[in-house]
């Protein structure tokens, strides 16, 4: 068999989920893996035009790629106390805006610029639902988000992966975790990001992978520093305590398998997106394993 194209982020959770099987630590069982790094919105960008055999993608993307993927039980990152945080660089603006949360801003805060990691990441559309009327968006690589705050260049950033570690130490102060007002709203754990397999590629090819990534996934918890060199290699100039908090936060017991929970939270997501014409319909079936 040829290579599987294979994509996911530099970002510590993904190359500590990837690692065991990229590096055929596992027995990988005659698949290889051309693979490619990106960041989250390229990777959505990517799936919309079908480029990947298997890529990691937002979930909120995965609603506009369903047509041509589905999505694997193994490789997710869900869990309570996770989401996207939105973030500013005046504690007072903060402190304002944070009463706000789940209601509708008067129109001089509405107007102000935020940066944002990509139309279609799940941050934005929890971003979304937090503050419907916050519009004014800039679209940007999300590591860049905290420096254009630092130089005044957006008023508010919406922040995800390592940067829930870093901001406090520049200086920048929490408007709202949008995560934990998923959480009070809706009891369930929160679907950032997934795995997805071309529908076109075989059951028997679709299953091995998604055997192999919980494998690997496996490997990784029995032997968390075996991959240390690799994940660093990657990392935006992690010191490793925060690498580790990383892969801690986003790689769980979904990550090895959904199960009910994880199934029900992504559904739920799913549904309140529909409900507000934020995704389009679909007759599809989401997930590999019925």
């Amino acid at each position: 068999m040829d290579k599987l194209t294979l994509g996911f982020s530099p970002c510590p959770n993904d190359t500590f989920i990837f690692d065991a099987l990229i590096h055929e630590k596992i027995d990988t069982e005659g698949l290889q893996f051309h693979v490619e790094y990106h960041d989250v919105e390229t990777l959505n960008e990517k799936a919309f035009s079908n480029d990947l055999d298997i890529t990691k993608l937002s979930y909120h993307a995965f609603a506009y790629a369903v047509e041509d993927y589905e999505l694997l039980d193994a490789g997710s990152a869900l869990g309570f106390g996770v989401g996207p945080l939105l973030i500013c660089k005046d504690a007072k603006l903060a402190e304002k805006l944070a009463s706000y949360v789940g209601g509708e801003l008067p129109s001089e805060l509405a107007e102000l610029k935020i940066g944002i990691p990509g139309k279609y990441t799940t941050a934005n559309f929890l971003l979304g639902l937090a503050f419907p009327t916050l519009t004014n968006k800039k679209e940007m690589v999300f590591s860049e988000i905290e420096k254009s705050l630092l130089d005044g260049s957006i008023d508010l950033g919406l922040i995800i992966h390592e940067n829930r570690f870093t901001y406090m130490q520049k200086g920048l102060h929490k408007v709202a975790d949008l995560g934990d007002f998923w959480e009070k709203t809706t009891g369930s754990p929160i679907p950032l990001g997934g795995i997805v397999i071309k529908r076109s590629l075989s059951k028997e090819v679709k299953e091995r992978v998604n055997r192999l990534i919980k494998e690997s996934v496996q490997f990784g918890f029995a032997n968390p520093k075996s991959g240390l060199e690799y994940i660093r290699s990657h990392a935006q100039e992690m010191e490793e305590e925060v690498m580790y908090k990383h892969i801690e936060l986003y790689v769980n017991s979904y990550s090895e398998q959904l199960g009910v929970e994880g199934r029900r939270a992504v559904d739920r997501m799913f549904q309140k997106a529909r409900a507000l014409n934020l995704i389009p319909p679909t007759e599809k079936n989401i997930y590999l394993i019925k």
